[in-house]
């Protein structure tokens, strides 16, 4: 009885312990608040404006002042863009195929590049290792012309690579099918991975192969996931490549498609949001869904 009284007495003590009222925000924490608040419209409006205005009719988006917000959904801007001279839908599916093709080409060469120099014993590998990575310094801009060059001057059953619609997706993914960051980023998340787990799967038979695909791989999903997203973006917002290796507006990508709805004489804004959202739409996507899966990505290999 004197137990139970004595813990019902505690009890009843911390009950009635007043609450400490809560710390006023400090002047500086407020305006960091702010600070970040207005960073985050200036990056966020015009994406918002570009997605309003593809939906605004023309006299709407001509309006003074402008409007902020549409007064209804005006389809005629995408069916402008899809019915104009530019052939958006067929650039659409290239910035997909070639896309498609150069992130599930980086991700695979990059995973077995990345394998060989965590974990396969060689004579120079901090050395070619070094080598690999020079090349992320060399401009894109010194090496455009002998690759457009070289790509040209190959023949393919007897053709040039750009005379047919399948010359040119091999054309437009052929100089990125490797890449030396993403063989970076994947070495520094390997080499997380410890030698004792490595070292106890070769003792049970555990061969390279099996190793790669049943083990580490999935223990190095977030660096995946990052090296993924970044050759996506990067991929899908190529502009000076595909301009230059297309010989004709249809074996073009999307990025050249907006370009050309912006006619120097007949100028029509609405069709230059409607096809400009439908261009950030699959990467706001990604952005917004993977961005968790790039941070941690891009941390993986910051500490051993």
């Amino acid at each position: 009885m004197r137990l139970r009284r004595s813990v019902g007495l505690r009890r009843s003590v911390s009950l009635r312990r007043p609450v400490s009222p809560r710390r006023p925000v400090s002047l500086g924490r407020l305006a960091t608040y702010v600070v970040l608040i207005l960073a985050a419209l200036t990056v966020v409006f015009p994406v918002y404006y570009v997605i309003a205005g593809s939906i605004m009719s023309p006299g709407q988006i001509s309006s003074y002042p402008p409007d902020l917000f549409p007064h209804g959904i005006f389809t005629g801007n995408y069916e402008g863009a899809s019915s104009s001279g530019t052939p958006i839908g067929q650039q659409y599916v290239n910035s997909i195929l070639q896309t498609s093709v150069i992130t599930l080409s980086q991700l695979i060469t990059s995973v077995l590049a990345a394998y060989a120099f965590a974990f396969m014993r060689m004579w120079g590998r901090t050395l070619l290792f070094g080598l690999f990575l020079a090349t992320l310094m060399v401009p894109w801009e010194s090496i455009v012309l002998p690759n457009y060059l070289t790509i040209t001057g190959w023949e393919l059953g007897g053709q040039r690579l750009t005379a047919s619609y399948a010359g040119t997706m091999i054309a437009l993914v052929l100089p990125f099918l490797a890449n030396a960051f993403g063989v970076f980023l994947l070495r520094q998340s390997f080499l997380q991975f410890p030698t004792e787990l490595r070292d106890a799967a070769t003792i049970d038979g555990c061969g390279h192969w099996r190793f790669l695909r049943q083990i580490l791989l999935p223990l190095n999903k977030p660096a995946l996931m990052a090296v993924g997203l970044y050759v996506f973006l990067s991929a899908w917002n190529q502009f000076f490549w595909p301009l230059l290796i297309g010989d004709s507006a249809s074996r073009r990508t999307l990025q050249i498609g907006i370009s050309q709805l912006n006619d120097a004489e007949a100028a029509d804004p609405g069709l230059i949001l409607a096809g400009v959202t439908l261009s950030i739409l699959p990467t706001l996507a990604i952005v917004i869904f993977g961005q968790r899966f790039i941070v941690r990505g891009l941390t993986a290999g910051a500490i051993r």
